[in-house]
């Protein structure tokens, strides 16, 4: 059994999400467990190299996580032949730039989402990737939760029958920043900087509605700002520009050629009073199943209980308690880290791999579709991608 190296050139991971789940929880853990496994049993071993603007910020997290290798200069980098990949959690506007210069670099490319502000960008990038003859992949982490494994190993079994809606609750109420801490960056709430719950979730919901539900075929959404001033980190005041919330139908080709209706409600102006942040809760003709980050549970057609609609009286049911959980059959490891591992086997052994750029695009063109039916007030066609 042979070991090779990889080297990753990992950019903009000194924020959170590139930092915690990209960096700690993907590539730091898969170099402690010895590396990742490809299908003949040899081993890769990921090499990063940190790149940020700021030294003093991107030494002290690689001298955290035992890293030896750190940098401010990109273009360095990118000209180091024994570096072949490069990966980008940094701001969504310069991302586009940056993977177009990766890929003149001969990297092979993978990214956060989205992978783009607008669409145009994201289609150019993913044609410049396609031609490339480079691999490139789209962070579509959400697909690999334990909860949304669940519910895909539902669907695959027939356990819905005939799949008819979908309802997607996401949200929690982030402090506006004068009475307690804020929690996320001030700059989401700020459109002119890439903010905007619209452009930060719907690449989420295509991919999950892609995969598990069905075809996006049309969209209607209306954005809201409920918080129209904020406090950024210095404890100053702020209009916030980039809307907060979203409530959307979308209309879906089921995977059996039937029609399914998605609502996706979500907001971070709202209390929590369900299972988790997220919850997809999935009615069929045979059953229904409601999934959040970790668990499942599901009814089935013969355990549906008759409940009685009178408002005179005290409800006597408990219909959480009338669920089923969907048991843990497998160790499920983190998604950031599994999707890593998929990319790696595709950049090394040429695995099969379909969390690409175009996919990356589907993304983005949601997001533009429910900003036009928001501007335009009606549902709004999403046509299939060529790239």
């Amino acid at each position: 059994m042979a070991t090779q190296r990889l080297g990753i050139i990992m950019h903009g991971v000194t924020g959170r999400m590139g930092m915690n789940q990209h960096l700690i929880r993907s590539i730091v853990a898969i170099r402690n467990q010895g590396g990742v496994t490809l299908s003949n049993g040899d081993k890769v071993m990921p090499d990063p190299i940190l790149i940020g603007r700021n030294a003093e910020k991107i030494e002290a997290l690689a001298r955290s996580q035992k890293i030896e290798r750190w940098g401010t200069d990109l273009d360095k980098a990118l000209a180091n032949k024994d570096d072949t990949v490069f990966f980008d959690a940094g701001t969504t506007q310069m991302r586009p730039t940056l993977l177009a210069k990766a890929l003149r670099a001969g990297k092979h490319v993978y990214c956060e989402k989205p992978i783009a502000t607008t669409l145009a960008e994201a289609m150019q990038i993913a044609e410049t990737a396609k031609k490339s003859g480079l691999k490139h992949g789209a962070v579509q982490d959400k697909l690999f939760l334990p909860g949304l494994r669940k519910l895909d190993m539902l669907r695959r079994a027939g356990f819905f029958g005939r799949m008819l809606s979908l309802r997607l609750e996401f949200g929690y109420w982030v402090f506006e920043g004068d009475l307690q801490p804020i929690q996320r960056p001030s700059w989401n709430y700020r459109a002119e900087d890439g903010g905007g719950m619209i452009l930060d979730m719907m690449c989420h919901w295509r991919y999950v509605l892609d995969n598990l539900f069905g075809e996006v075929k049309s969209i209607s959404c209306l954005g809201a700002t409920h918080i129209p001033q904020r406090w950024d980190e210095d404890g100053k005041p702020y209009k916030a520009t980039a809307d907060d919330a979203a409530y959307a139908i979308a209309e879906l080709v089921g995977h059996n050629g039937e029609p399914v209706i998605a609502q996706l409600n979500m907001s971070w102006a709202t209390r929590v009073r369900r299972d988790d942040l997220v919850t997809f809760h999935v009615d069929g003709t045979h059953g229904s199943a409601v999934a959040g980050l970790q668990e499942c549970r599901a009814q089935s057609r013969v355990t549906t209980p008759r409940p009685v609609w009178n408002p005179d009286v005290k409800q006597t049911m408990n219909f959480y308690e009338q669920w089923q959980e969907v048991p843990d059959s497998q160790v499920y490891d983190n998604g950031f880290k599994i999707q890593w591992e998929h990319f790696i086997r595709h950049v090394v052994e040429d695995a099969p791999y379909k969390w690409t750029l175009p996919e990356g695009a589907k993304g983005v063109q949601l997001v533009e579709a429910a900003l036009q039916s928001w501007k335009e007030r009606r549902f709004v066609d999403v046509p299939p991608l060529n790239v």
